[in-house]
């Protein structure tokens, strides 16, 4: 079979290119696989659907007649056990679920700001 001379070179260049261009692609065009699309897609609806739950977590947590004792259980815990104690108080349980969710609990205890000083009356003069 005779093939041209120009053939050669030809498929070199676009398999050269072709490579080229799928490295750059997916090194700085922010091309990405199918999985990682996929990974991606879950890890952002799982920080909405626990953005979301937040409010309900807040709620619980305000209508608790028993907060104060809980806050108090949950300030007294080490930093890196809050939010197992948050978990413990029943906040982070979800209505219709029976265990407590940790991405909630974490947010939850961000919401709350346990860091700061416990609630004391404050004074409801305006001096101003």
């Amino acid at each position: 079979m005779n093939t041209p001379e120009w053939l050669k070179p030809g498929l070199y260049g676009a398999v050269i290119g072709a490579v080229l261009v799928s490295v750059a692609g997916f090194s700085w065009g922010g091309w990405v696989t199918d999985r990682t699309s996929n990974d991606r897609s879950v890890a952002m609806a799982r920080e909405h659907v626990v953005t979301a739950l937040v409010p309900v977590c807040l709620d619980m947590a305000r209508s608790d007649p028993e907060r104060a004792a809980k806050m108090a259980a949950i300030r007294a815990a080490s930093t890196f056990r809050q939010r197992e104690a948050l978990m413990a108080a029943g906040w982070a349980t979800v209505p219709g679920t029976e265990t407590p969710n940790r991405d909630i609990a974490h947010a939850c205890l961000a919401a709350l700001d346990v860091n700061k000083s416990p609630e004391r009356p404050e004074n409801t003069i305006n001096e101003g």
